[in-house]
């Protein structure tokens, strides 16, 4: 039986579709968005061939999970930017929101940080999501306080050295991303080299 063109599962087919889905959503918090599909089939409590059966591979699965997660992160970093007044503070506190969401969330690390290209689901909610930034930036630079030079592909390089710093330091050292994000954000402030 089929419906609006997709085939029912079966009742035990769609218990274990829900179980993996939800062991891939945790492990990929965890873990990020490299851990072993072996590794999520087992958390789920089903064979590595019913993940492969089921979703074919990698690129599918993180299709199934990430992009909802995406969108809410960052909804949320755009409505904790958008509820500040001031321009520069609202582009600072929305580049700040993503950049803890990633120190604390590697499955959004990697996800906002084009780590998997080949899921394509994903990658076109991020660029979206991203795209909507582009208010707070040219908000901030018609104030005079963001460097008029600045771009959302600018933007897009400072989320994905922040992926990179996270990713390096967060056994060692994790808020060193914090410094680092602190020297960029002042670097992007009007007047410093523009």
């Amino acid at each position: 039986m089929k419906t609006e063109g997709k085939p029912t599962l079966r009742r035990d087919a769609r218990r274990n579709q829900e179980r993996l889905l939800a062991a891939a959503a945790e492990s990929f918090r965890e873990k990020g968005l490299a851990v072993p599909l072996e590794e999520i089939a087992q958390r789920a409590g089903v064979s590595a061939g019913t993940l492969y059966n089921r979703f074919g591979g990698r690129e599918a699965l993180i299709d199934a999970v990430m992009p909802e997660l995406v969108v809410e992160r960052m909804d949320e970093a755009m409505r904790r930017a958008q509820a500040v007044d001031d321009p520069w503070e609202s582009f600072v506190t929305y580049v700040t929101v993503l950049c803890e969401q990633q120190a604390d969330d590697p499955a959004f690390r990697d996800a906002i940080s084009r780590q998997l290209q080949d899921a394509p689901e994903l990658t076109a909610r991020c660029t979206a999501e991203l795209a909507k930034s582009v208010r707070l930036l040219e908000r901030a630079q018609q104030a005079g306080t963001l460097r008029a030079d600045i771009t959302s592909d600018d933007l897009m390089l400072l989320i994905f050295t922040n992926a990179l710093i996270v990713r390096e330091t967060v056994e060692s050292n994790p808020d060193a991303w914090r410094r680092t994000l602190s020297f960029s954000l002042a670097g992007l402030r009007a007047g410093c080299g523009s």
